[in-house]
This record gives structure tokens, C-alpha cells and sequence, in this order.
């Protein structure tokens, strides 16, 4: 095949129309998308040849036997449906469906097994919650009443059957301490503060501060002696291998416990807060998530469906094929034994997006043929011949921009779910669609039963017909100039979307109190469950400057501990801390083994003169016969120590809080920098440091799943068409578009302020199977054209409108169908809604509006410059 010019009328446009204005193109347009569609079908033996060996052996089946097709596909249907549901409906939300196979989390638990050994139980996984407690009236938390409500609750819980605590501390219990050091159950802290006289409780409030400083907000001044809001600790001893339900219960029972107590009503002044908690209330986001969106999403989908299919019978069989979709995934997922996640959830969207699509090409092109005179089995045919080998096109280019997010462990089971889905998508919009259609359409031919909308979408007197051309206009004006302003503009949007943030912590997961507020107002089944977050959340940064992860942990492992220089190389590595750290004067906020030491020292003069006499330069950090000392501290305060230190005095932490104002990756940089300064093998470990690797690992994956995805999708899309076509060249036009979509979406991620985050890491890989989605069912059904003898022009004008138009209907019912998850409760999935919108859009735009002067740009160059000797490689003919 030859270049063709588009300034050689007699060869792209016919004599007629060698001086057509531009108002004379709607006639010429009219007349060759007449001649086109009222061409005589390809004969077998003149289509055989182009077509590929699925397309050969499945398209007869289709228009002959139809009902068997559609029982096939019934019947694996109901194997996926119990897949479904033998997979148990396991769910996974929240960070650790990221942080689970990540290094620093591996380091995270074995520091914590490390500690659980040491314990003095032995087999002990242990798990922990807070109160946050206020006065009822909004008076001093510390009063008398309220410091004998938080006793009662402690002996309650540590006395209470089956609950497992195994110590709670408050600042109640810290006062009673320093008003009598002897006082060590909860009975006897009740007794000393109920007889301590005014003056004298608040000079132990005071005291108690000083010593071991109590755990309220930061209003709190020794001079008033008061302060809004106290938390209490509660620890647990649970089995290493208790989930977070068993965990969950725990601390649901001790919830209960705290409502008994009167002064106390967890609906009102006391929050009750752990990670088993915060587990919980991240499924139910999910869960609340799901249903809202979901029926939202199939109103606007049914509704523009309607507008696109305009009858009830298409309509019904293009929601039949949507389900069955959702069926085969969601069965796949139950036979591989992947759960359901945040991530996967963005999945199916992507599903329904290529479906819609799928299926408005295959009832669109079908109607065309129809139109034209031909008969249901050969439109039919028609339609599968032409369509098929596209559509197989766009599922193995998808497939590969899914599977690119394999080369990465975050991103790992949504590639595996997104191609084995879109696999399906194929398997059943491409063969039991249009058996189902050809059967049905069968059986209402002769009969009585009325027919509706069947004219396709995008025909030249309609509004959309006479819209989508525009492109093509502008193709043939200026299509040079147009091109390289694309060109500027996708290189500046690209280049603007490299500065886009990254973000990834567990207030990621939880929507502002607006969002909650709007769920509330939808009626009692759509309404949200009760979450605490909220609260605890204003707690932490209103009352105590802290974040939910306010913490980093310096993890040392060194048998140097033993040695006398070991305590005093802790006291220096808190000494000066870096800026990204709360301190006290020059000293880290930290609780290391040294803390316990002092607490312990101020609260038992006996063992305070233990501590001067290992300590050699009077600085309370013991530095000779250190060994020894250590026998001394774990008889005085065992459990304290032990969790500081383990039993073996051969690994420590340092746990320090950060400062309120201190970013993540500031807080991650200075708890590495205290542990590089350490003369111990030390490392910086903990959940910001773990979210820290995780965005780290999220940007190396997404810009490596981005570049495997373009190369191997220019890999296929270059075969494929000097296989099919003889024309490599098609393969890369295609790919002209795809990238100015893929750098208007990077472009907008950071207008709109969208951080990179695991979530939606995949989206720009998933973008070029989006966009590859629409431009090869552009340049196929031009390529038909043009490969039939018409002229550029012409080609572009009936593709415009004909395929242009299917495109339309799916994107409209695309972005308003699953935009709707920009109403998602959890922020993440709210942003990857935006982002799957745009992206279609982009794709939509492009392909309508850039591709027709890229083709025209491509022909010019080939007219000018020569063209490539054409390699024909067709499909082997069967026998």
C-alpha cells in the first residue's frame, strides 16, 4: 500500500470534490460513509486472510450457534459464582495491605516478637488501647472526681475475667504514686487520693509531672494543676497468634466496662482507641463506601446505557454481560485466595469503563450493518470480523499495562486481578454479547414485539454527528501546527505533573467530617456507621500536638549494650536531637530504658542509691558494672523495663515523639540520622518509617510500571499491525495520543493536588491500556476504511462518526457512571475516581480530536519522504 497525499483530490476525494469549502465536506462525508456502509460485505476468502485465528473459529459459532455459546457462558458463570463465594468474602483496608511484605515492616515485627520473647510470660503477643477522657462538663480532668473514676476503671479492667489486661496507667495512678510509693493495686491509688487533702492532691499532680510527666494535653500547667483532657493505657496479654477481631473484642469489652463507671459515657466524654479498632473502622469505611457508590454508580450507568443502547433488550444484555464480568473476577479472586482491598476495589471500575465500551462498539457496529439492509447473522458477522480482532487488540494491550504493575509487590494483586478481569471483559463482551444479541434478535424477527432506538450513535444528522468531525476539520486545515501545539502542551503537562506530592499514612483512609456530615443526611440503610477517628483525631492534634503515627522507634540490636559505655550511648543519642523531634530543652521527648531508670529512681529512694553506685560521674546514667545493674533494674521494675529492654540486655528502643509540625519524610531523615550517629547497630523503625518506604517503593514502582507498560504495548501494537496490516507504522500512530493523555493526566494529578499514593499508583500504567482502548478502535475501523479505497478525508469522516461515536456513548457513560466514586468516603478512592475519569476523558479527547491530524501529518511525511517497502505477513488460512 502506498502513502496517500491529501492535496491529490482525484485520489483521496474524487474530481467532485477537488475545490469542496468546508461546507461542501458534510455532503462528500455523507457520500462516503453511504459508500462505505453500503458496500458489500468482505467475501470469506478476500477476509480470511486478515483475520486472526480467534476471530476465524469463534465468529461462525456466533451467527450459527448462538444458544450454544450463551449456555457455555451461563454455565461458567455459575462456576465463577462459586468461587465467589467459597472465597470466604476476605477483606483487607488500610496500610497494612501495603506495608505487610515491606522490609521495614519486617523489621517492625521482628523488634516486637523480640520484645514479646522477652517478656516474662514467654508467649505473650500482647496488643494495647487508650482512653481519652474529658470532663463531663468540660471542667478539670484532673479533679479529685475524675482521678477516682479513672482508678475505678483500672481496677475494673485489671480485675475483669477473661479481659486479659495485664497493666494500665493514668495519670490518676501516677499521682497516687507519688502520694504514697506504696501504693501499688488500684484499691490502694483510690484510697490515697480519696484522703489526700486539696493542697496536697495538687502538689502530687505537680510532682507527679516533674517525675514522670502524666499523660494529658498540652494545656496543662503545673500552676493550675489542671488540664482538658487525660489518657489512660491499657495493655493486654494476648497469644502471638490472636487477629485483630480477638483483639478488637478485648477492647469493645473494655469500651463496656468504661460505660459502667459512673462520670464516664463513651458516648459522650471518653474515646476508647487502639489499632484492632482502627482496623475495624477502616473495613466499615470500605463497607459504607461500597454502599453508597456502588448503587450510585449503576443509576448513572443503567441511565446513560439507556441513552446509548435506547432499548430495553440491548440494554439488558449489555447489563448481563457487566455482571457476568463482575461474576468471573470476583470468582477468580476466590479461587487464587486474593482479598478484597481498597486497591482491588479500583479495579472493577476499570472493568465496567473497557465493558461499556466493548459493548456500545458491538450493538453500534451491529446497527450500522443493520441499517445498511444486511441480515441479523450477516450484520453480525459484519460486526465480529471487523470488531473482534480490535477488541483483542485492546485486551492484550490493557493486559500488558496491567501485568507491567507485576514488577512490583504494592501494586502485585491489582495487576494479577485488573488483566485476569479484562481477559474476561473479552471473552464475553466479544463472543456471548454478540451470540446473545444474535439469538434474541432472532427470535423477536416476525414477531409483534416492538422496536426501539436501533440507529447508531453518531450518524451525520445528528447533533453528535455533525460535532465529532471536528478533529477532522482540523486536520485538514492545520494539522501541523495543531500537532506540535499537542505536542507543547503534553511536554509541559508532563514536565508540570513531575512535581506532583506523595502521601501515604493512615489518616489517608479517613474522610473529613464534610464527607461524614453528607453521608448521615442519605437515608437510615446508606447512613454510616459510628467511627471514632474522628475524635481521637481532634484529640491528638488539638490537645496533644501529635499526629496518629506521632512516633518514630530507633531499634538497637548490640551486644555492646552490656558493656558500661552502653547507657551512656543512649543518653547521647537523646542529647541535641535533630529539629523534626518534640523536645524537653535539648533533650529528644523519648521514653528509652533510661526513662524507666529515672522513674523508677523517683519513686523508690532504695533504688536511686542502686543507681549512684553504678554511676561513676553523678549524671544518673549507670556506666560501670553495668551488667549488674541491670540485674538490680529488673528486680525493681521488671515490667517496666522489660519493655525497654530485653531480658538478654542485648536489644533496646528509644521511642521518640515528632513534632507536630515535622513532615513525614523530615521525621523518617531524623530518626535515621540519630541512628547512624550511634556507636550501636542501630535502625529507624516504626509505622512513619514504614510509610516512608512505602511511598518510596510506590514512585519506583509507578514510573517502572509506566515505562514496561509503553514498551510493551509498542511492542504489540507495531506487531500486531505488520502482522495484521503489513503496516508497523500503525502500531506507533497509535501510541501518539496514548502519551498526550498519559502527560495530561500526570499534569492534573498535581493541578488538582492528588498526591502519588498506593492506591493510585497504578493509574498512569493502566492509562495507556485506557488510551489504547479508543485509538485502536479509531485507527482499525479507519484503516477498513481507508484499506477499502477511500480517501483520507473520507476514511477519517465516516470513523468519526461512526466508531467516533460508540467512543462518545462509552465515555460519557464511563465518566459519569464511575466518576461517581469521587462521592467515595475514603479520600484515596475518591482521588483514584477523579483520576480513572480523567483518564478516559483524556483518552476520548485524543483519540477524537489529535489522532486525525497525526494521520494526516503521518501521510504527508510518507507522500513527501517515501514510504517503507509494506511486508505483507496475514494470518495463516485454516485448511
Amino acid at each position: 500500500m502506498s502513502g496517500f497525499d491529501p492535496f491529490d483530490d482525484e485520489e483521496t476525494e474524487g474530481s467532485s470534490t477537488g475545490s469542496a469549502s468546508e461546507g461542501d465536506e458534510g455532503g462528500l462525508s455523507s457520500a462516503a460513509a453511504s459508500s462505505s456502509s453500503s458496500s458489500p460485505s468482505p467475501s470469506p476468502s478476500s477476509s480470511e486472510e486478515s483475520r486472526d485465528p480467534f476471530t476465524r473459529r469463534i465468529n461462525p459459532l456466533i451467527t450459527d450457534r448462538p444458544w450454544t455459546i450463551v449456555l457455555v457462558f451461563l454455565v461458567l458463570t455459575g462456576v465463577f459464582l462459586g468461587g465467589a463465594m467459597i472465597g470466604g468474602g476476605e477483606q483487607e483496608a488500610g496500610t497494612d495491605q501495603f506495608t505487610e511484605d515491606s522490609e521495614a515492616q519486617q523489621a517492625f515485627e521482628d523488634m516486637q516478637e523480640n520484645f514479646d520473647r522477652a517478656g516474662a510470660s514467654g508467649d505473650s503477643g500482647g496488643t494495647s488501647a487508650q482512653l481519652f477522657v474529658t470532663d463531663r462538663n468540660g471542667g478539670n480532668v484532673l479533679s479529685e472526681p475524675n482521678l477516682l473514676r479513672m482508678l475505678e476503671f483500672q481496677d475494673r479492667v485489671e480485675n475483669e475475667d477473661g479481659l486479659r489486661v495485664t497493666s494500665t496507667t493514668s495519670p490518676a495512678s501516677l499521682i497516687a504514686s507519688q502520694l504514697d510509693p506504696t501504693a501499688t493495686t488500684a484499691e490502694d491509688q483510690h484510697r490515697a487520693i480519696d484522703r489526700a487533702p486539696p493542697r496536697k492532691l495538687e502538689a502530687a499532680i505537680v510532682e507527679a509531672d516533674e517525675v514522670a510527666g502524666i499523660p494529658v494535653s498540652t494545656d496543662f500547667t503545673r500552676e493550675s494543676a489542671s488540664a482538658n483532657v487525660a489518657q489512660v493505657a491499657v495493655t493486654y496479654n494476648t497469644p502471638p497468634n490472636a487477629d485483630t477481631s480477638d483483639h478488637a473484642e478485648l477492647q469493645f469489652r473494655t469500651q463496656g466496662i468504661a460505660d459502667e463507671i459512673d462520670g464516664f459515657d463513651t458516648a459522650d466524654n471518653v474515646v476508647i482507641w487502639g489499632d484492632a479498632i482502627l482496623e475495624e473502622e477502616t473495613l466499615q469505611l470500605l463497607g459504607d463506601t461500597s454502599i453508597v457508590v456502588f448503587p450510585a454508580a449503576i443509576i448513572l450507568i443503567l441511565f446513560f446505557l439507556l441513552v446509548a443502547y435506547r432499548d430495553p433488550v440491548d440494554l439488558a444484555l449489555g447489563l448481563t454481560a457487566l455482571v457476568m464480568t463482575m461474576i468471573w473476577t470476583f470468582g477468580f479472586m476466590g479461587f487464587v485466595n486474593i482479598p478484597f482491598s481498597d486497591q482491588i476495589i479500583t479495579v472493577f471500575p476499570l472493568l465496567l469503563a473497557v465493558g461499556i465500551d466493548f459493548g456500545i462498539h458491538i450493538i453500534n457496529r451491529y446497527r450500522e450493518e443493520r441499517a445498511a439492509g444486511a441480515a441479523i447473522g450477516d450484520a453480525m458477522g459484519v460486526t465480529t470480523d471487523q470488531l473482534t480482532t480490535a477488541l483483542l487488540i485492546v485486551t492484550l494491550t490493557t493486559v500488558f499495562s496491567f501485568m507491567a504493575n507485576l514488577v512490583s509487590d504494592i501494586t502485585r494483586e491489582f495487576g494479577i486481578v485488573a488483566a485476569s478481569g479484562i481477559v474476561f471483559t473479552f471473552l464475553i463482551f466479544s463472543v456471548f454479547l454478540p451470540a446473545a444479541k444474535v439469538g434474541l434478535d432472532r427470535l423477536r424477527e416476525g414477531t409483534r414485539f416492538p422496536e426501539f432506538g436501533s440507529s447508531p450513535l453518531g450518524q451525520e444528522n445528528s447533533i453528535m454527528g455533525r460535532i465529532l468531525p471536528a478533529g477532522v476539520h482540523v486536520a485538514r486545515v492545520v494539522p501541523v501546527l495543531f500537532l506540535v501545539a499537542m505536542l507543547v502542551v503534553g511536554g509541559g503537562a508532563a514536565a508540570y505533573g513531575t512535581g506532583v506530592d506523595t502521601e501515604f499514612d493512615q489518616e489517608a483512609f479517613f474522610p473529613d467530617e464534610d464527607r461524614i456530615e453528607q453521608y448521615e443526611s442519605l437515608p437510615g440503610p446508606l447512613q454510616p456507621s459510628e467511627y471514632t477517628f474522628m475524635t481521637v483525631l481532634d484529640h491528638l492534634e488539638e490537645d496533644f500536638d501529635q499526629s496518629l503515627d506521632g512516633s518514630v522507634t530507633i531499634y538497637v540490636e548490640d551486644r555492646d549494650l552490656r558493656s558500661d559505655s552502653g547507657l551512656r550511648e543512649i543518653d547521647r543519642a537523646v542529647k541535641n536531637p535533630p529539629d523534626a523531634f518534640q523536645t524537653d530543652g535539648r533533650q529528644m521527648d523519648a521514653d528509652t530504658i533510661l526513662t524507666v531508670v529515672d522513674s523508677q529512681a523517683a519513686a523508690d529512694p532504695e533504688f536511686a542509691r542502686t543507681v549512684d553506685r553504678y554511676d561513676s560521674t553523678g549524671n544518673g546514667v549507670p556506666d560501670r558494672n553495668v551488667d549488674a545493674f541491670y540485674d538490680a533494674l529488673f528486680d525493681a521494675a521488671g515490667d517496666e523495663a522489660s519493655s525497654q529492654l530485653t531480658t538478654d540486655r542485648t536489644a533496646t528502643r528509644i521511642d521518640a515523639q515528632v513534632d507536630v509540625d515535622a513532615e513525614q519524610d523530615e521525621a523518617v531523615a531524623a530518626a535515621e540520622l540519630v541512628a547512624d550517629r550511634m556507636n550501636l547497630d542501630a535502625t529507624a523503625t516504626g509505622q512513619l518509617v514504614i510509610f516512608e518506604a512505602v511511598i518510596e517503593q510506590t514512585i519506583d514502582s509507578s514510573v517502572t510500571s509506566l515505562i514496561v507498560a509503553f514498551l510493551l504495548t509498542m511492542v504489540f501494537l507495531v506487531l500486531s499491525y505488520w502482522w495484521l496490516e503489513g503496516r508497523a507504522i500503525y502500531g506507533v500512530l497509535n501510541l501518539i495520543p496514548v502519551l498526550l493523555a498519559v502527560a495530561l493526566l500526570a499534569g492534573s494529578m498535581r493541578y488538582f493536588d492528588i498526591p502519588l499514593t498506593p492506591i493510585n499508583a497504578p493509574i498512569l500504567s493502566v492509562s495507556i491500556g485506557l488510551g489504547v482502548d479508543y485509538t485502536v478502535h479509531f485507527m482499525h475501523r479507519f484503516v477498513d476504511e481507508y484499506e477499502n479505497g477511500n480517501g483520507v478525508h473520507e476514511s477519517l469522516l465516516v470513523t468519526v462518526r461512526g466508531t467516533g461515536g460508540a467512543l462518545t456513548g462509552s465515555m460519557l457513560t464511563t465518566v459519569t457512571g464511575l466518576g461517581v466514586l469521587y462521592v467515595a468516603l475514603i479520600p484515596l478512592i475518591m482521588e483514584f475516581g477523579l483520576l480513572l475519569a480523567l483518564g478516559v476523558f483524556y483518552a476520548w479527547l485524543t483519540s477524537i480530536v489529535v489522532l486525525p491530524s497525526v494521520i494526516v501529518v503521518w501521510d504527508r511525511l510518507e507522500s513527501r519522504y517515501g514510504t517503507l517497502a509494506d511486508v505483507s505477513v496475514p494470518w495463516p488460512k485454516s485448511s
